[in-house]
């Protein structure tokens, strides 16, 4: 129910950080998974990472800011491997104004939502995973500009904890296999219940 071999995920942002995390979980899972970044040598480190665990990686280089970067990160994916099954749109940002990033977090959501639906009739699923404070090099920053962060961050986890990246590559498995077939248009918290407290 949860085996990809056979399949081809793409996942951008995917040299560091939840990215990484998500692609050795699908690659573990038998994907062929190619992470993509703007940093190739980032990108190739993470590759050998995975393929010294045994797993299957390549690295596309792009910058999903620019339009036709991804255009060409798609023909390439679907030039050196045949197909492309399973996308994961992961490139992080740490963005200081609050308002602008709520905006873009809640137009994520809807657009996945809108997805979903024109996409259904085709056999395509679209669904948000929303990772809470998850410890990566981008909040670690974040957490050394903001004083009390740290502690703000675990006193309403109800996890008490901090996530790790590790956290989020069962719900990417799970969302990539044939065990969500059924599930469209959802966007899943992985927070240890932040949102909810």
């Amino acid at each position: 129910m949860f085996d990809l071999t056979g399949k081809t995920a793409l996942v951008t942002g995917g040299n560091g950080g939840i990215g990484l995390a998500m692609a050795r979980g699908l690659a573990q899972a038998g994907a062929m998974v190619v992470v993509a970044g703007r940093d190739a040598a980032k990108s190739a480190s993470a590759v050998q990472a995975l393929l010294g665990e045994g797993l299957k990686a390549d690295a596309v280089e792009a910058d999903v800011t620019k339009e036709a970067s991804v255009a060409a990160l798609v023909a390439e994916v679907l030039r050196r491997h045949g197909a492309l099954n399973i996308l994961v749109n992961n490139a992080g940002t740490n963005i200081r104004r609050a308002p602008a990033y709520g905006a873009s977090k809640g137009g994520v959501v809807q657009l996945t939502r809108s997805l979903a639906t024109a996409w259904a009739p085709d056999g395509i699923q679209a669904n948000a995973v929303l990772p809470g404070w998850i410890d990566t090099e981008l909040t670690r920053k974040a957490r050394d500009q903001v004083q009390g962060l740290h502690e703000r961050v675990l006193g309403r986890t109800p996890a008490g904890r901090w996530g790790a990246p590790a956290d989020l590559a069962g719900i990417a498995v799970f969302l990539a296999s044939s065990a969500s077939d059924f599930i469209t248009g959802t966007a899943i918290p992985v927070d240890g219940g932040y949102s909810i407290s």
